[in-house]
């Protein structure tokens, strides 16, 4: 089948609308955060505690973050478009949120800082993630992203 595409099943269409809205949050958060700091996580309800965590991440952390976000925006329109580079950026995605969570939950006591619900959180993204990467790879497998 060297070529050729499948046709797009609708759910296609339906899947990357949402991981694009879905992952434009991530974009805006971190934009945010970016723009305006203190001010933008005290908004959202932050303790002061969990501020001061975010403030104090090394610079490697807020590079890792900012590539998780971006690539999981990027991975959502290339899969829009059906474009087979979907999966490997998905994956670039994950893989970025992985180290982000390595950090937080093992290298440093951002877990208990930032809660029970911030870990909910997390494993929503995560599953999320794991959801789109899986999704684009079929979607490849099957020759409908070209």
């Amino acid at each position: 089948m060297s070529g050729t595409s499948a046709k797009a099943p609708w759910h296609l269409w339906l899947v990357a609308v949402i991981a694009i809205l879905f992952n434009a949050i991530g974009v805006f958060d971190f934009v945010m955060y970016r723009l305006k700091g203190r001010a933008y996580l005290a908004g959202a309800g932050m303790t002061p505690d969990q501020i001061v965590y975010y403030q104090g991440m090394p610079a490697w952390v807020t590079i890792v973050w900012a590539v998780g976000v971006f690539a999981a925006l990027l991975a959502s329109i290339l899969l829009l478009l059906r474009n087979r580079h979907a999966f490997p950026v998905f994956a670039l995605s994950l893989a970025a949120f992985l180290i982000n969570l390595l950090h937080s939950y093992v290298l440093t006591d951002g877990g208990a800082i930032m809660g029970r619900q911030m870990a909910i959180t997390n494993g929503i993204i995560a599953g999320l993630l794991l959801l789109f990467s899986w999704y684009a790879r079929a979607m490849a497998a099957r020759h409908v992203l070209r």
